[in-house]
């Protein structure tokens, strides 16, 4: 394996959030609740994850010649991020989420794509296939299918490990389940698992078996996050459950991101999938003890003092 590189492709927003005491029903209108700005985006999230755990990133996203984009371009500067691979994009603007976060820390989120649909398999040959020492392409579905696929087909052909976090899953699965030959190891959470396996993951039982059918359409790793209830790896055909670590949730936001940035980072200094997860369950838990996305996402020091206490 190359290096310990580690390459993100996906998506860059900027989180307009709103915590209110409980998410909307439709037609319905809630009064109250604290507003702020946050940097976020799958893809930014992850990258600015991996920064802060000690991993070398390389970032490749489009953004908008907007405000937003500007900020964003600047903050990865500042993490330490690789940005070479960031694309401007003149005639569409920076992806937008509106961001719902109740006070059990649970959300509903809206995303307007804006200049990550326009991320396209071109924009990836300028960078991803002339990168060395790269060992770990990471990816998730917030930019469009088919650059996901060109992405996976290059890093498999250049001897990279290949993760897909597959959120949000699109309506149509057989496009994901066309990716999975390149794929080393996917990271679905509870619903994506049950979107791609049919199966509806309740426990760490009914999570064997979404992760079972998910492995026999040719994923051979698969990990399913569970939230509270930690995660399920199935290595090979090998299952092995990993409790989650108990904390005082405040907003789950950007929980995988962290949790996916985390099992990256463990994988490129050579850990094995198991106790990388083992590393990404702990990540995780301190995230969902802070508001927002980026600005949620621990660093290196904070998991070493994590383990101590």
């Amino acid at each position: 394996m190359k290096g310990n590189k580690i390459i993100v492709v996906g998506s860059t927003n900027m989180d307009m959030v709103v915590k209110t005491d409980h998410i909307p029903e439709p037609g319905e209108t809630v009064l109250g609740g604290n507003f702020f700005m946050n940097p976020g985006g799958k893809g930014a999230n992850q990258a600015v994850a991996i920064a802060r755990l000690g991993g070398d990133v390389m970032f490749i996203s489009k953004i908008g010649d907007d405000i937003f984009g500007k900020q964003s371009s600047q903050m990865f500067d500042e993490e330490g991020i690789d940005t070479r691979g960031l694309v401007p994009d003149e005639n569409s603007p920076s992806g937008v989420a509106l961001i719902t976060v109740d006070e059990e820390g649970e959300n509903s989120i809206v995303v307007a794509p804006g200049a990550n649909a326009n991320l396209m398999p071109c924009d990836l040959e300028e960078t991803l296939d002339k990168i060395e020492d790269v060992s770990i392409l990471l990816m998730q579905l917030e930019i469009p299918l088919q650059t996901v696929k060109k992405a996976a087909q290059i890093a498999s052909g250049n001897d990279m490990k290949v993760i897909l976090n597959p959120a949000p899953v699109p309506g149509n699965v057989d496009g994901v389940i066309e990716l999975f030959p390149f794929i080393d190891i996917i990271t679905p959470n509870v619903k994506e698992a049950e979107m791609l396996s049919g199966i509806p993951v309740k426990d760490e039982k009914s999570a064997k078996r979404a992760g079972k059918v998910i492995y026999e359409q040719g994923v051979n790793n698969v990990v399913i996050t569970m939230g509270r209830m930690g995660a399920l790896v199935l290595e090979s055909g090998e299952c092995t459950y990993i409790p989650a670590t108990e904390v005082e949730t405040i907003d789950t936001t950007a929980a995988g991101d962290s949790f996916n940035g985390a099992l990256a980072v463990g994988l490129s200094e050579g850990k094995s999938l198991v106790d990388s997860v083992r590393f990404a369950c702990r990540a995780a838990a301190i995230t969902v003890t802070r508001m927002g996305a980026q600005s949620a996402m621990p660093y290196r020091n904070e998991l070493v003092l994590s383990i101590l206490e």
